[in-house]
């Protein structure tokens, strides 16, 4: 993934199949199409920075020198700029490491794929905006002045002398990467709109949906193409695509798939989903529709963890799933193998109805609708597979039903009916058997704390050793003494 100079990449949701239908490109012809690509250091390198450098890393200096397909200015933008990037990153290294014949040849380099980038995409893009001209001018200055200052670096044999030249040289390289980032950020930006208003424009289905699922691929390419696609009211147009019944179960999972990277919570902005708020309503009745009529496990999950994340993004999403029985349909969902069998589609439906049960009407929904007994299986999900992935998903699923549960029992119904199912026998062997939580402190923090809330409410369900031990202690004395704990084989 490729992430703008300071930005973070995004850590997408583990889907079966990622993408539904869309970009299902042959290994072998994707392999074929990167090798064209790759090629040792440009010629560039011997004509303006003497020789290639026979350091031990310089094997290491296979680069993107080409481009991509013609035509394609989202994709040449992509490619070069995870190779600019690339380079600022790796200059910045060997600066630090005072290598400056390595920071002088990769200067050049620099140079070089910058003015590539700027080229290639003036000759595929639309008439370029006046202020990106200032920018691109700006950003070959300072290539060219960085060019210079590292020439002249290796000319200079004062210590003292050279120390100052580096502080200038670390500017100059800041400076020259705040450009390229501001000249990144326009031209996606441009492009980003450029594939909204096709999708607003368009009466054929197929455009459509070809085009939504452009959307979704950038953002997997991390959270400042999620950012960008926010900023441009990308959302408005998915809320279109997903309230309306013309559109294909798959192209409606796909806008579902974009809304839910767009409002993750781990992304590192919220500013630019004001107008968000607008169509809210619209998408959240689309997407537990969606959840309810849903054909396959894999659009189940990618509506419901649309849904996961909006009700962390606004309250009001809450009451509104409220108001649209989406308990029932989520609770519904989870005896049908055929939508909701793995951890991590358990994972979305746990995670909507931790954030739902602050609500106090949420609590005799659940009790109507036998939840209790369900969030009692989700404290006893366990991997198939063993996977990294899989078990942290189990790991989750364990820590946000006790957390539910604990809410929940605040309703003296739902601890009653919790202690009738034996919910405090499986949260003890939860704290007590490290192995039953895969030695998840978070889960054993959150099983803590609702044992203790149910014991507040029904004390006679725990014998005398489990309430001193895990019910009267301060919190974290208990948490110390699970944490420690040897299992017994007895």
């Amino acid at each position: 993934m490729m992430a703008l100079p300071g930005g973070r990449h995004l850590d997408s949701i583990p889907l079966p199949g990622q993408r539904l239908h869309l970009m299902q490109v042959d290994s072998v012809q994707r392999w074929m199409e990167d090798l064209k690509l790759m090629t040792e250091c440009e010629c560039m390198c011997v004509l303006q920075a003497k020789p290639i450098s026979l350091e031990e890393d310089a094997q290491s200096d296979l680069i993107l020198a080409g481009g991509p397909g013609p035509g394609d200015p989202l994709q040449l933008l992509l490619k070069r700029g995870w190779v600019i990037s690339t380079e600022l990153r790796r200059i910045g290294q060997k600066l630090a490491q005072d290598r400056w014949a390595r920071v002088h040849s990769m200067s050049v380099r620099l140079t070089c794929h910058a003015r590539s980038m700027v080229s290639e995409y003036s000759a595929v893009s639309r008439s370029s905006s006046q202020e990106m001209g200032q920018i691109e001018k700006l950003l070959m200055e300072k290539c060219s002045e960085l060019s210079a200052v590292t020439e002249r670096c290796l000319q200079v044999e004062n210590e003292h002398v050279l120390k100052s030249m580096k502080a200038c040289v670390s500017e100059t390289l800041s400076t020259l990467g705040q450009h390229f980032g501001q000249l990144l950020e326009l031209a996606l930006t441009r492009e980003v709109q450029a594939l909204v208003r096709k999708i607003n424009a368009s009466d054929n289905i197929y455009t459509t949906e070809s085009t939504t699922g452009n959307l979704f691929s950038l953002t997997q390419e991390g959270a400042p193409l999620c950012r960008i696609i926010a900023k441009v009211d990308g959302v408005l147009c998915l809320a279109d695509i997903l309230t309306d019944d013309s559109h294909s179960e798959a192209t409606r999972a796909e806008a579902a798939a974009v809304v839910a990277q767009v409002t993750s919570p781990h992304l590192p902005f919220t500013q630019h989903l004001g107008s968000f708020l607008e169509s809210m309503e619209e998408i959240v009745t689309a997407l537990v529709k969606l959840c309810q009529e849903a054909s396959s496990g894999e659009v189940f999950l990618l509506a419901s963890a649309a849904l996961a994340n909006i009700t962390f993004f606004d309250t009001m999403a809450c009451e509104m799933l409220l108001q649209l029985n989406a308990i029932r349909v989520l609770l519904e969902a989870c005896s049908d193998k055929q939508r909701v069998d793995t951890p991590y589609t358990r994972d979305q439906i746990v995670t909507i109805l931790a954030n739902m049960s602050v609500l106090e009407q949420c609590a005799s929904d659940i009790i109507q609708e036998n939840g209790v007994q369900l969030i009692m299986g989700m404290l006893s999900e366990k991997p198939r597979s063993g996977t990294p992935a899989e078990v942290a998903a189990c790991e989750r699923v364990q820590q946000k039903a006790a957390v539910t549960l604990a809410r929940l029992s605040r309703d003296p119904a739902v601890a009653r009916e919790a202690v009738r199912l034996s919910c405090m026998s499986r949260l003890i062997e939860l704290c007590r058997s490290p192995s039953e939580r895969n030695s998840s402190d978070a889960v054993l923090v959150a099983c803590l704390a609702a044992l203790r809330r149910l014991a507040g409410v029904c004390p006679e369900g725990l014998q005398d050793s489990d309430f001193q031990q895990l019910v009267q202690p301060r919190l974290v004395d208990s948490f110390l003494l699970c944490s420690n704990m040897e299992e017994s084989f007895v």
